[in-house]
């Protein structure tokens, strides 16, 4: 069933959607909410985007306002997306940690885990499967994250993983996983997976990191947001720590607290 939304309910939803997640949705994106939202409508029984975000907004129901956050939220990742990001990594991971300390990575917008994955298969590769590293991925959306804990992938997702990885790191399915395979334990054993809203304020609890990979986000904050975002960051990373962003992001006027060191790579001095 085709469901036409208004302006006004339009503008509702998605400023709903900016206050939690601090996501900007234009009006370009009707098509999106509505496509991802009417199937939630017919589920429902409800007859109007009126009646959802009267439904969503209501405290009972908690659990739908989580749902439509991961229906809108966008978790388009791969293994090894951007592979010069990776190419750094393997320059600044210390030939050996002090003992005593850990090399932290934190995957602020992990999706899926491939991302959290393909640089534990870095470190893995540079500090050895049993070396003192850790991977803190974290995301909006709770169902994303389900499958990033499992470390389960369809076999087309392998595309980008190199051989060597591919067969050191990963494991084949067989019979019913047939086309499918699995991140091995002793790489997922260094990783962990969190629920956090990158907008929201005091993220020291995650404690302090070597390098943050915040990539492909930025682009769908406005620059309050974006100032906001990183200001909550920041102090997450060590002196001397990393900040990486997408391609297609800059930091240029959002913050005085990094310096950029190459283009997409901040340095926190």
């Amino acid at each position: 069933m085709n469901y036409d939304i208004n302006d006004t309910e339009y503008k509702r939803l998605s400023s709903l959607l900016y206050d939690i997640t601090g996501i900007t949705l234009n009006d370009s994106k009707k098509v999106l909410l509505t496509g991802r939202l009417s199937k939630r409508l017919t589920a429902l029984g409800l007859d109007t985007y009126t009646q959802y975000f009267k439904y969503v907004t209501d405290p009972v129901h908690t659990q739908e306002l989580d749902y439509m956050v991961d229906l809108l939220t966008t978790n388009e990742t791969y293994f090894f997306r951007e592979p010069q990001h990776f190419d750094f990594l393997k320059q600044i991971i210390p030939p050996g940690i002090k003992q005593g300390t850990v090399f932290r990575v934190w995957s602020a917008a992990a999706s899926i885990g491939a991302e959290a994955y393909t640089i534990a298969m870095i470190l893995a590769d540079k500090l050895g499967v049993g070396g003192s590293w850790e991977i803190l991925g974290t995301d909006i959306s709770n169902s994303v994250l389900e499958q990033a804990r499992r470390g389960h992938y369809r076999m087309s997702e392998a595309e980008k993983i190199p051989q060597e990885y591919l067969k050191k790191y990963c494991l084949k399915g067989k019979g019913e996983q047939e086309g499918t395979f699995l991140i091995d334990k002793k790489l997922r054993q260094h990783v962990s997976f969190e629920h956090l809203n990158l907008n929201v304020e005091n993220m020291k609890k995650v404690g302090d990191f070597d390098v943050i990979f915040l990539r492909n986000v930025l682009i769908y904050f406005d620059i309050p947001t974006k100032q906001r975002v990183i200001a909550n960051l920041v102090p997450c990373l060590k002196n001397g720590g990393y900040l990486i962003v997408g391609h297609s992001e800059s930091l240029n006027g959002i913050s005085s607290a990094i310096t950029q060191v190459k283009p997409t790579v901040y340095r926190r001095l």
